[in-house]
Order: structure tokens, then sequence, then C-alpha cells
């Protein structure tokens, strides 16, 4: 495949980036997402909109979220610097809200009246309940019931916020059942509902539209990097489930071929016992949920089972754009294990002060890595996608004695 930069910019009309992506649903639901297609066509350049959402960024994320440099982590790496992009100081806790915004707005735009969404760690979820209360919209948050023991915090905050989270009890009771159940319950009303996915994934124009939504963490991180150092950073390092906090990094930095991009998948309990979501490491080109992309499928095409310690990241698919991103080698992709990613989390706590969700964890786990083998005068920037509120009890009950806790 080409690795001319020029096909970087995407998706066509179709809604494909390279071979992935497209629109594979049943007719009735394509002629609904064509509607959609359109209005968001229209509204992404309506100055009105343009406003409203920037404003809402401003004064209820509280964006720009800071660019913070680890210089107790760093020296006691002894490489390269980092830093990080802390969307985890969002309202809400995360990434999620800058997408849930633009897509609970573009529903009342459009004269819906209910959200409906998965979530698997929960922080989607919060940040969809949270943009339905803000625009008046009713919302149904799916959860699978594994997720749901799991991520308790989250789940109290989506119900205090008045969304109806739906326990999911089907097949492996995580985030992929969530996705099958929301978008079944998509296809029963999509005309009064919008469907707002919860990353870079799903049939068009979501890839897109959440990750121009998404795209603003890139933007603000070039130019706050540049401003503090005078150059753009050497690495970029984001994890990945779906893909939504990558690709909101990633996009801006793109075409500067001197910045290495890597994206963290999870490598769970170990890639040769199965336990794993890592898509891009070891999954082949599928069709799943309504787009082409990488998927962990079995010799019948059928999604395989997934794991992982972040409940975020436990999906069988992955983004559209990272299936295109790791063909052409634009972006290097990895891993990170459950171990690993625990012992980066209670590292970043207790040499900074920041206490990171699970998915974020396992970027920080291979920042850590890579920092070890590099210059000091070299820099990483790595997306901070959220806060680890949510993980604590988890965390605790499960690792805390190996760490005092």
């Amino acid at each position: 495949m080409t690795t001319d930069i020029r096909s970087l910019e995407m998706p066509n009309a179709e809604g494909y980036f390279g071979d992935y992506g497209g629109s594979f649903v049943p007719p009735e639901l394509q002629t609904i997402l064509d509607e959609i297609t359109v209005a968001y066509n229209e509204i992404k350049e309506d100055p009105e909109f343009i406003n409203e959402l920037t404003m809402l960024m401003k004064d209820f994320v509280g964006r720009p979220s800071s660019l913070f440099h680890c210089k107790n982590l760093s020296a006691k790496i002894g490489g390269a610097q980092i830093y990080l992009k802390r969307e985890d100081l969002n309202h809400t806790g995360a990434h999620k809200i800058n997408h849930c915004l633009g897509e609970a707005l573009l529903a009342k735009k459009m004269g819906k009246k209910k959200l409906i969404a998965e979530t698997g760690a929960g922080q989607h979820g919060v940040a969809l309940a949270t943009a339905a209360v803000l625009v008046g919209l009713e919302c149904d948050i799916y959860m699978g019931v594994i997720d749901i023991e799991k991520e308790k915090p989250n789940v109290t905050r989506m119900r205090i916020l008045g969304a109806n989270v739906i326990p999911v009890t089907r097949g492996t009771q995580t985030l992929k059942d969530a996705v099958d159940a929301a978008f079944e319950a998509y296809l029963e009303d999509p005309v009064t509902q919008l469907y707002a996915i919860g990353s870079v994934v799903g049939p068009h124009p979501f890839p897109m539209m959440v990750r121009d939504f998404q795209k603003i963490i890139g933007i603000e991180a070039r130019a706050q990097f540049q401003e503090k150092n005078g150059k753009l950073p050497d690495h970029l390092v984001a994890c990945v489930g779906g893909g939504s906090n990558a690709m909101g990094l990633f996009t801006a930095f793109l075409e500067d071929k001197a910045v290495k991009i890597h994206g963290v998948e999870p490598s769970g309990v170990g890639l040769e016992d199965g336990k794993h979501a890592a898509t891009l490491t070891l999954g082949q080109p599928g069709t799943l949920h309504g787009f082409k992309s990488y998927l962990l499928q079995d010799d019948a095409g059928e999604p395989l089972p997934v794991y992982s310690v972040a409940s975020g990241l436990d999906y069988p698919g992955v983004g559209p754009q990272h299936s295109l991103l790791k063909d052409i080698k634009r972006v290097n992709y990895v891993t990170a294990g459950d171990e690993e990613t625990i012992d980066a989390l209670f590292e970043l706590s207790r040499t900074e002060g920041i206490i990171p969700a699970i998915e974020s964890a396992h970027a920080v786990a291979y920042a850590m890595v890579l920092a070890k083998d590099l210059p000091k005068e070299e820099t990483i920037l790595v997306n901070l996608s959220g806060r680890g509120d949510k993980d604590i009890d988890f965390v605790v009950e499960n690792y805390g004695k190996k760490f005092g806790v």
C-alpha cells in the first residue's frame, strides 16, 4: 500500500480509509446514516454550531487541557523526557466528553429525542449522560454486567445524571456485547434516537465524526508543546482500544514525519494465551458492527473473545483509520500487559501525584519502557486520556497488597 501522505486525507465519500471503514448496514439504516452524514457535514461548517461547541469546550469542559512535564518520573527513569496531555482534567474525567458534546448537539439539531450508546469503562457513558442533560435529551447506556461490577463509581455517576443504565448479560458481558445490544436497540428506532458511538469505530460517518471532535487534543498539544519547548515532540504515545483518544492526538501530527507515533494495545495476560485485545498486533481484516477494520476473529470470521484489565480497551475491532495507519507504517502499534500497566499506574501516582485510568496507564507503561533507551534531550508526549477515580476500588481489591495499599 502507498505511503503517500495524501492517503492520510481520509475518509473518502463512502467512508473508506484506504481499504477500511465503509458502511455495512441494512438499507433502512443506511438511509438514516446518510441523513446523519449530511447533517454533520452541514453543521461542522455552521458558525452557530461551532461557536456553541467552542464555548462549551471552554466554559463547561475546561479546555484547553494542560500539558505537564513529568520531571520526577523522567529523572527516575533516566532517559527521555515524558510529557502528559492532561485529558484526565476534563469535566467528567476523560477525553470522551469531546465527542459526546458534539454528538449531543448534532442529535438535538436533527430533532432526535434520545441518545443511546455502549460503554466499557464507563467514561463514554458518563460523558454522554452529561451531554444529554446539557442539551435536554433522554439517554440509554448499555453496559456489560462484568463492567458494571468493575466500574461501580461510573455506573453511579450515570444514574445520578439520570441516564438509564441497561445491563448486558449475553456473551462475555463486556464491551463488545454492550455494542451489540446498543446497536440492536438503535435498529429498533433509528428515527428518534441517535446512537452516539463511543470511539472512532462503526459505520460511516462515525469514525470520521468522532475523530473530528477529538482532534482538538492534538491541535492543542501541538501548540502547547511548541510554546513550551520550541519544537515538536519526538514521540507520541496513546492507548488504543477503539482508538478515539489516540486519533485525537495523532491527527495533528500525521504529516510530521520526524514525529514517531506509537499506539499501545492491551496484551492482557499474554499474547500467546489468547487473553488479550491486541487487534492490530494479531488481527486480520474483517467486518464487525457495520465497518471493516482489523479484527480478532476465528477461522469463520466471527469475533474472538477478548480481555484486558482495562474495560475500555477490550474490543475485538479497532478504528478503520488505525488500520490504514498500520498498513502504511505511519504508526508503530505495540502492546502493554496487565502487570506492567498496573505497575505504571502506581509509578505515576507515586512520582507525580497523578492517578491515571487503567486504559491510559497502558500508554504510560510503554512510554516508560521507550524512555529508558532514548537520550535525555528526546521527548515523549503521552495522551493521558482519563483519570483513575473509576478504577481505584478495583485496583486496590486486586493489586493493593503488592503496593502496600
